[in-house]
């Protein structure tokens, strides 16, 4: 494939909704739902390394912030990231850092207060170590945000997973970086 797209149920509701954008493009989704930074990292050698790809186009983080898997720290969250990054260039493999899509409220974790300000955070720290790195950002947040860093219903109808208008939105972004 000409890129593998390494995520979670975001990248994976993105292959099934829009596969023809996935065929036409030479993509291959790799998103697993509610895996977080340290489970894609664990998986890979298999789900990227094996394909051979040119571009490996990373969106992760947003189920670090939901807790998913107990608390992690950002910094920590990020170093996952890193490691993607650094595993992908040793093998030839551009990497692509996408921002963490916006939202302020995760129906499967009411206790996560406030994760937007979380997602601002970690995509600041994921923006910073692309542009020190020469590594291409994808910044999605920016273009999808609403005013209280969420997603509006029209992208995302539970605030998080985006609606097939979101992954439009979301696949014209990423293939002008691809360029």
């Amino acid at each position: 494939p000409r890129a593998v797209f390494m995520g979670d149920s975001i990248t994976d509701n993105w292959a099934k909704k829009s596969p023809d954008f996935f065929y036409s493009n030479n993509f291959v989704g790799r998103g697993i739902s509610g895996q977080t930074t340290t489970q894609m990292l664990v998986r890979f050698r298999r789900d990227v390394l094996d394909l051979s790809p040119k571009y490996v186009v990373i969106l992760a983080g947003t189920n670090d912030i939901a807790l998913n898997n107990g608390y992690i720290a950002l910094e920590d969250v990020l170093g996952n990231i890193v490691s993607m990054c650094e595993i992908a260039k040793a093998n030839k493999i551009k990497p692509v850092i996408c921002s963490v899509l916006p939202c302020k409220h995760y129906g499967w974790r009411p206790e996560v207060k406030k994760p937007g300000e979380e997602i601002v955070k970690l995509n600041a720290m994921l923006q910073d170590y692309a542009k020190k790195n020469k590594i291409t950002y994808v910044d999605y947040h920016s273009a999808m945000k609403d005013n209280e860093n969420g997603l509006p219903k029209s992208l995302a109808h539970d605030g998080c997973h985006p609606t097939i208008e979101g992954y439009k939105i979301m696949e014209e972004i990423v293939l002008k970086a691809l360029k």
